[in-house]
């Protein structure tokens, strides 16, 4: 046994106490609210607290939570993944991103079992991949954001150890790893945190939960907190980026406001660490303050997700109006998308019915996430369908060139290269009879907006439900699966090659349609990008001396004038000495 001190927060509290197995040891305050005591307490060992006389309660700091939320916490030796091969990382503009859950990834759904799989991203040409949360959250599946516990590695998936064996795994592939962390709200089952202290407050909600108080009274402890985990994870266990979720339900009326505070501190890591280091927001706001320089009057964040992107290709593919999709749907939408990054940027939203966005065309497209695909926009339909599932393969090769081949940064979702057969659904295992019938029933409501009936939303709660989610990688193999899968290699390979080229960051863009407006050109550094939408074969204009590289089909008719077949999309390389605007277009 080893003596350490040990502290807590509870500014309000009268009497704190230190519990370890049978033995307690009274706290002394020590100022601004803090309570500090040596206990006989080591690696491995399990502690809690106990406020005023209460129940004994995990840290809110707790390192590692092995039996669950409501349990004691854990010591933990952290190991610390020090890297000894020079792991420094890279600019996030040569990121390849790859999202993950880490719980339906494999079978086992662990972070050992992760590892086994990290050679098929490097094959791939994957080099970071994007954790959705981590941190401990209720029972024994779920997705990650509703965690209570946002220092603890979550014990069903390996807990501390098992994480630190990920990244090095990573690391030793070359793979940067991101986490997903949430930091505008907590779950609601096992949430001992307001027990504590003023961690959260009534002025402000968000869809989810009660929202931290990050601006009233006691908050800079609460801001504290936050910073100190993001810098936790990123010097204790190495991660190379965090992906704030929904920033847009972070209220803060701070002169200095949280992102920017946590922008600020990361940036200060990256310099005393010398590497790498990424801060990405998720925002529907299409506000650009986001990633821009603090200098400009930005948080100076590194990179933002770019949802419209994202609604504007899935509604001109699918043909979906309903929920937000109403605000999509016109071809233009995907054009003003590839050059100029978000389609509402100070336009009116019918579906928000409100004026949406800000101009971002000023800014590196490479600041931005792009993506067909992600757990949101898959897992948040009602039976959880892959794009895939809902259009011709034709069109998700389509939606793969656009997305890896745009100027921003891309982004896949787990089984997204393949075109896996399996749905991610929503899955919950709430051990509170009330909280899981309210998220049944919130779900099924929710959905009514989209159209979709009560019965045809899957019971979160379910196990079949989770089940169901789980990658099934012996489909790998199958025809389907491997064509579509040798079409992301080649997308991805093409990418590296020419977009990551030497002045490839600042190359011209342009995008147009033909006379028809059923075929789509885009070009971007020296390549020329064809997408058919219609049920014709179709002439492509003009690409004399052009090379074509990749196509979705065999039937590219490449004589005097190409032509491509509906649903399907080819890509050429222009002649060195050809100017992307002596190709003709229409518009």
């Amino acid at each position: 046994m080893t003596t350490r001190r040990i502290s807590v927060w509870a500014p309000a509290a009268q009497r704190v106490d230190l519990l370890v197995g049978d033995r307690t040891f009274p706290m002394e305050g020590s100022g601004g609210g803090w309570f500090a005591c040596n206990g006989d307490v080591g690696g491995g060992d399990d502690y809690a607290f106990s406020v005023d006389g209460s129940d004994a309660m995990p840290d809110p700091r707790s390192p590692s939570q092995p039996a669950g939320v409501h349990g004691p916490s854990q010591l933990v030796e952290q190991p610390r993944t020090r890297e000894r091969d020079g792991w420094r990382g890279f600019p996030i503009r040569e990121a390849v991103i790859y999202e993950l859950h880490v719980g339906t990834f494999t079978p086992e759904g662990t972070f050992d079992a992760a590892i086994t799989h990290l050679d098929h991203l490097v094959d791939l040409g994957i080099n970071a991949i994007e954790l959705m949360p981590v941190a401990e959250f209720p029972g024994r599946r779920g997705w990650g954001y509703d965690g209570v516990d946002l220092f603890a590695p979550y014990s069903g998936y390996g807990g501390p150890h098992g994480l630190h064996r990920l990244i090095q795994a990573s690391h030793a592939r070359g793979i940067a790893v991101i986490l997903d962390v949430v930091y505008n709200h907590v779950g609601p089952e096992g949430d001992y945190l307001g027990a504590f202290g003023p961690y959260f407050t009534d002025r402000y909600e968000t869809p989810w939960g009660t929202a931290f108080n990050y601006d009233g009274e006691h908050s800079d402890e609460v801001r504290r907190f936050v910073l100190d985990n993001a810098e936790m994870w990123l010097r204790d266990y190495s991660f190379d980026g965090l992906r704030l979720d929904a920033v847009h339900a972070i209220i803060d009326t701070s002169p200095l406001h949280i992102l920017e505070a946590i922008a600020m501190r990361v940036d200060e890591l990256a310099s005393e660490l010398g590497r790498e280091l990424w801060v990405i927001a998720e925002s529907d706001s299409n506000d650009p303050r986001l990633v821009r320089e603090r200098e400009r009057g930005g948080y100076g964040l590194d990179a933002q997700w770019n949802d419209d992107f994202h609604h504007a290709l899935h509604a001109l593919l699918t043909g979906e109006q309903h929920g937000y999709y109403e605000d999509f749907g016109s071809p233009d939408e995907v054009r003003t998308a590839l050059l100029q990054t978000f389609v509402y940027a100070g336009q009116y939203s019918r579906h928000r019915k409100r004026t949406v966005g800000r101009y971002a065309g000023d800014l590196p497209r490479t600041r931005f996430i792009t993506y067909s695909q992600n757990h949101d926009q898959v897992g948040n339909r009602a039976a959880g369908e892959r794009l895939c599932h809902l259009v011709s393969d034709g069109r998700a090769h389509m939606a793969a060139a656009l997305t890896l081949l745009s100027p921003m940064v891309p982004m896949l979702f787990q089984g997204e290269e393949w075109a896996a057969s399996t749905p991610f659904q929503y899955f919950t295992d709430l051990g509170d009879t009330h909280l899981s019938k309210a998220v049944t029933n919130g779900r099924r409501r929710e959905f009514r907006a989209f159209g979709w009936p009560p019965a045809a939303v899957p019971d979160p709660q379910a196990v079949a439900t989770f089940r169901r989610s789980i990658l099934n990688w012996d489909e790998v193999g199958g025809e389907r699966h491997a064509r579509m899968l040798a079409w992301y290699r080649r997308l991805i390979e093409l990418r590296r090659v020419r977009l990551l080229a030497p002045g490839a960051e600042n190359a011209a863009t342009d995008a147009w349609y033909d006379s028809s407006r059923s075929l789509l050109l885009y070009t971007h550094a020296g390549l020329l990008v064809c997408c058919n939408l219609g049920v014709e074969t179709v002439p492509v204009p003009e690409v004399a001396g052009a090379t074509l590289l990749l196509a979705s089909d065999d039937t590219v008719c490449a004589e005097a004038t190409p032509a491509l077949n509906a649903d399907s999309v080819a890509i050429w390389s222009l002649a060195s000495t050809q100017d992307p605007g002596e190709i003709t277009p229409t518009r």
